[in-house]
């Protein structure tokens, strides 16, 4: 199955097999240590390490419930009136659907699915790059669109890869995307990555966003026993990403196409300065916001760790 679709999800498995998301659990981490396939949250995918990249149909199967929370918590960041970027991938999509209700928002993007998100949002405009069409995921890519980004300036992109460290940053499979992506950063002022879980401390071929340019990180919460996951997040965090977690104590973030209201984010402040995004106007910068919570939230990180 995982060879005829390029990836299946445990539930499927399940299904088609006639048995537990327990036994079949089990005999996915069996498979993988043999190295006939890669493990990823809720499911399974072909092996490929740095250079496997799954299609879009694969990609809209894995993780839905915490893109999902991702996009909402992510929304709360998105003011009337701004100007943003918002790059491809399926998290974003889930974004855009969610941005449709902000007044006067204008949203640049290379890719057809946010676009086609945002395309009857009538308090939004959408202007989309040029560019070479890139079937797997729906994006524009290549030099067309590289050019079409340049003297652009934003507050904010809105980005999701493949694998984010904090030793790399944000990463992709495919050298056209990161290239892309590249040039979305640097019209930006600020850079906000959409990641669920599955994807911390997962490294992939081409860097698109250095660490030290990240300003924030919106995932979810990963389970209790993802050391992987908790221990990058703590890494991320002392290299200064402010971290917004989906779900959990205080952060429970509840569906729906609107905007959700902004006490539910929970944010994990951190101390000094951020650097300035390369090519960012000179009265634009991104800067971490130190509250008086930042000793518990430290703990709430430290505690994912642990866990």
């Amino acid at each position: 199955m995982v060879r005829a679709n390029g990836a299946v999800s445990l539930r499927e498995l399940a299904r088609v097999v006639q048995t537990s998301e327990v036994t079949v659990r089990r005999d996915v981490r069996a498979l993988e240590a043999e190295g006939l396939l890669d493990r990823r949250h809720g499911g399974a995918v072909l092996p490929g390490g740095f250079t496997r990249e799954s299609g879009f149909p694969q990609k809209s199967h894995l993780a839905t419930a915490e893109k999902t929370a991702i996009a909402d918590l992510a929304a709360n960041f998105v003011e009337e009136g701004e100007a943003i970027v918002v790059g491809a991938g399926t998290t974003t999509q889930e974004l855009a659907r969610r941005l449709a209700r902000v007044p006067g928002l204008t949203v640049v993007t290379n890719s057809l699915l946010v676009a086609q998100a945002l395309a009857h949002a009538n308090r939004v405009e959408v202007v989309m790059t040029g560019g070479t069409l890139r079937g797997s995921n729906y994006a524009l890519v290549g030099s067309g669109a590289e050019q079409s980004l340049q003297g652009l300036r934003v507050s904010r992109a809105f980005l999701s890869g493949s694998g984010l460290t904090a030793e790399r940053g944000l990463s992709t499979s495919n050298m056209l995307s990161a290239s892309v992506d590249r040039a979305l950063v640097q019209a930006a002022a600020e850079v906000v990555v959409l990641a669920d879980h599955s994807k911390l401390g997962t490294d992939t071929m081409f860097q698109t966003v250095p660490t030290d340019v990240i300003t924030r990180l919106v995932t979810d919460e990963p389970p209790a026993h993802d050391d992987r996951a908790a221990t990058e997040l703590q890494a991320l965090a002392d290299q200064g990403v402010q971290i917004s977690v989906a779900g959990g104590p205080g952060g429970s973030v509840t569906g729906g196409e609107g905007v959700p209201a902004r006490q539910q984010r929970r944010d994990v402040p951190l101390p000094g300065p951020r650097r300035q995004v390369p090519g960012a106007g000179s009265g634009l910068r991104t800067t971490a916001v130190v509250s008086d919570n930042s000793g518990t939230e430290r703990a709430r990180v430290a505690d994912l760790r642990r866990r």
